[in-house]
């Protein structure tokens, strides 16, 4: 790689995480959640999807197309097309219906979901550097209730609030020491820094001046890393069609950070009994299995299939056991997710901007992670379409171009008990993928 070349990757890096801090700030402002189920566990967690393939429910790892960056599976960053410098940028908007029949709430959100970038290094070493969600905490409930002291009713309200989620900064490298026109062999692993904060608070107040009021606080600053690896091999079955496999691995280990955990009584505004405990080593990560299956047909219809199963049935986390703030296992359940999706492209070899449309439909399905006053968790399923819509210039039409990915969903938290509540999500989904080529002037002679 020349020195001019490595200077354009440079500036075009530094573009890249100035747009990733951006991306931080706006995340930090707006979560993206009003779940009152990312009380539990380390909150509602990300489907690891980009704009290109949420409207596909998320398909990825048996997915590779040199002009799409797909991060979910990491072996895809060295298939990425030699002519390219792919920044890729997605936000979304949702609309929550969250409750029980006859008490339903509506809450709307927006928020940046991620950036990254991607370029080849050398043939057959792809690179990947990027900013991306893991989980997100936002919910504010109240209940009141009733009691009979001296012969006088209290009313006795409790508040919930939580803040916070985790996010990670990663840099992938992946080889492709198979690359040839009938089959294709690339692994890759993607190195992240996790990082975040678990705010969760209990407050509790009484419409009687004598009774004591209570403020219980759960706080935990998550910081760790991240180990990913990936697989991907493709094997051409005719001259019009080829089918992949994909494998990823995510590693399991203790994270090491501290939780802690503060009550206080009050009687108005004067303290009358405090109380703090700290656990170290609160926390771990689940190790991470998925498998993918892909099909391609000369290039205009792709279908995949994604399997994924999360093992937080052997994470350590923190729990207020009796008056002893604890830390141990078996309060998370291990999580399954399935997603199949399909997309057609008219004609990629065309001349006509209409045959470069990418049109995308999904359904995925995922049991639940974590627990509820000692119940299963809701499971979750939804659908999604959407479109890619090519950007094209006067020096680059269809070659390497960048898209405009836009898309749409339903997602259902369907309950497994009358006394749990339902959520309904509506959401939107905008992209960019930017191609570096696109952006070259062409030279007049």
């Amino acid at each position: 790689m020349n020195c001019t070349l490595l200077r354009r990757h440079a500036v075009r890096i530094s573009f890249f995480f100035l747009s990733a801090l951006l991306s931080t700030n706006l995340t930090a402002q707006t979560n993206g959640s009003n779940s009152p189920y990312s009380r539990y566990g380390f909150g509602l967690l990300s489907d690891g999807a980009q704009s290109f393939n949420k409207g596909m429910a998320g398909v990825g790892y048996a997915m590779s197309d040199g002009e799409q960056l797909n991060f979910k599976n990491p072996a895809t960053f060295a298939l990425t097309d030699s002519a390219s410098f792919l920044f890729d940028i997605g936000f979304t908007l949702q609309n929550a219906n969250i409750g029980t029949k006859g008490n339903r709430v509506n809450a709307r959100n927006a928020r940046v979901d991620y950036a990254a970038a991607a370029f080849r290094m050398l043939p057959g070493f792809g690179l990947s550097v990027g900013l991306r969600p893991y989980s997100t905490i936002g919910y504010n409930l109240s209940g009141t209730s009733t009691f009979e002291r001296a012969g006088v009713d209290v009313t006795q309200t409790e508040t919930y609030d939580g803040d916070g989620g985790l996010r990670e900064v990663y840099g992938g490298l992946a080889f492709a020491p198979l690359h040839g026109d009938k089959q294709r062999l690339s692994a890759g692993v993607s190195v992240g820094y996790l990082w975040g904060e678990l705010d969760h608070s209990v407050q509790m107040s009484f419409s009687d001046a004598t009774i004591y009021s209570r403020n219980r606080e759960y706080k935990s600053h998550i910081s760790t890393y991240k180990l990913d690896f990936g697989l991907l091999f493709e094997q051409r079955l005719s001259a019009k069609s080829k089918a992949s496999i994909g494998l990823v691995y995510g590693l399991g280990h203790n994270i090491g950070s501290r939780a802690e955990y503060y009550d206080q009584q009050k009687n108005g505004t004067t303290v009358v009994s405090a109380d703090t405990q700290r656990v170290a080593s609160a926390y771990s990560l689940p190790h991470t299995f998925g498998a993918g299956l892909g099909w391609n047909y000369r290039d205009r219809l792709r279908v995949g299939f994604d399997y994924t199963w999360q093992k937080w049935s052997d994470v350590t986390s923190p729990i207020l056991s009796g008056n002893t703030y604890i830390t141990s296992k078996g309060q998370l359940k291990d999580r399954h997710s399935f997603s199949l999706g399909a997309e057609y492209q008219p004609n990629p070899r065309s001349n006509y901007w209409r045959h470069h449309l990418r049109y995308r439909a999904g359904v995925t399905y995922s049991t639940p992670y974590i627990k509820v006053n000692g119940e299963d968790g809701p499971s979750e399923y939804g659908f999604s379409a959407g479109v890619s819509l090519p950007i094209t210039s006067l020096h680059n039409q269809f070659d390497n171009i960048p898209y405009l990915h836009l898309s749409a969903g339903f997602r259902r938290v369907q309950p497994k008990h009358s006394w749990q509540v339902a959520e309904n999500y509506m959401w939107v989904s905008v992209g960019l993928t930017f191609n570096g080529s696109w952006f070259q002037k062409s030279h007049v002679y």
